[in-house]
């Protein structure tokens, strides 16, 4: 048995997510025996929100920001870890090691010198400083490296937490940005990012209600769906790229809505916005697997947009005979299922197993991913 916490932030930059997880049976193989002791969400603070939302873009002096963003987030970091060591009653030293995915504010896979770059923020010296802990971070620059996108990486995971043979299961992970994982009845393993997930419709909430997040749906389910905007939104080319393929804010963001806004002939109303993003983020990810998994026996879905009932009830209705459910009803929780993911890396990479896969990333091969910063 052997401890690790996993640590996740993600594009919807609402907070972060931690939990202690708990691995048996450990060896070479995927792991069948996985338990979260734990989880831990502690929210941003505007104070750090909005700059690290500012630096999803080019700005005056980006580096001094991001370098005081890095060192704010390790605390807040830090702080989810005590919170989780004292649910338990741990000490540190009981701990292997943490998996701290980071903040990405850019991410910009194989563009540029066909290496490009992506990059989530995070001190993970002064993290492992705070905490006393070994910490496994900078978890994807090494697939790129190896020519691949650097996301997604949670498809093992999924794969083996999720996966069963003789049955076609789609995971569905609805956080600022939607990614799909494709587990095949004969046990392949695929999956690519595949459109917006929360992150435009938080920003649109924000912006006309006040509020960081649509409670449940309730105000697109308010609205209709503006057909032209719709269709509008959908003709973006990264939609019709096949895999392997991955985006995030630096693709889906407030920006590339105006300008498809500035289009319409007749301006649509703030709650018709909000209910054809929602209608826009299902349509990706069922457009998606109708054209990658046509023969998907059922659908689970994790992250914040798992809690928002508009969104899966549209989900449902646009996938008939599919049965749609939360990752919940699979036995871990959608917002533990990320943070989950990266206490799984960290563990690879303590044990110098890979962590990406070909298939889903396109990297030339299997990599062992992280850097680590010991306890001391």
């Amino acid at each position: 048995m052997a401890l690790f916490i996993g640590l996740m932030s993600g594009t919807s930059l609402d907070g972060v997510d931690g939990v202690l997880a708990e691995f048996s049976n450990a060896g070479p193989d995927r792991q069948r025996a996985i338990h979260v002791r734990a989880h831990h969400h502690l929210p941003f603070a505007d104070a750090l929100r909005e700059p690290l939302l500012g630096l999803n873009r080019s700005g005056s002096d980006e580096l001094h920001r991001a370098a005081l963003a890095s060192n704010a987030l390790a605390r807040i970091y830090a702080d989810v870890v005590a919170a989780l060591l004292q649910s338990q009653g741990l000490q540190p030293s009981q701990v292997q090691a943490i998996g701290a995915h980071g903040q990405t504010v850019r991410h910009r896979p194989l563009e540029f010198d066909g290496v490009g770059y992506t990059l989530q923020l995070l001190n993970g010296a002064l993290l492992a400083e705070l905490c006393g802990i070994d910490v496994v971070c900078d978890l994807r620059t090494r697939d790129l490296a190896a020519g691949g996108q650097g996301a997604p990486l949670v498809p093992a995971l999924h794969a083996a937490l999720f996966g069963q043979p003789g049955q076609a299961t789609a995971v569905l992970n609805l956080g600022g940005i939607g990614n799909l994982t494709l587990l095949g009845a004969d046990g392949a393993v695929r999956g690519f990012d595949c459109g917006p997930g929360n992150a435009l419709l938080d920003h649109w909430c924000h912006r006309h209600l006040g509020n960081a997040f649509d409670d449940d749906g309730r105000w697109a389910a308010s609205g209709q769906v503006d057909a032209a905007l719709l269709a509008a939104l959908l003709a973006e080319p990264f939609l019709q790229r096949p895999p392997p393929k991955s985006t995030g804010r630096d693709l889906f963001n407030p920006e590339w809505l105006a300008d498809a806004l500035q289009r319409m002939r007749v301006p649509p109303t703030a709650a018709d916005v909000q209910a054809t993003l929602a209608e826009f983020t299902v349509s990706a990810a069922t457009d998606a697997l109708a054209r990658y998994a046509p023969g998907v026996q059922r659908l689970l879905v994790c992250g914040g947009g798992a809690l928002n009932g508009h969104l899966m009830r549209r989900l449902a209705a646009s996938l008939p005979g599919v049965p749609v459910a939360s990752t919940a009803e699979a036995g871990v929780p959608p917002l533990q299922v990320e943070a989950l993911a990266f206490a799984w890396l960290a563990r690879t990479h303590v044990q110098r197993q890979p962590g990406n896969l070909q298939s889903v990333t396109g990297a030339r091969g299997p990599r062992v991913l992280g850097a680590l910063y010991p306890a001391s």
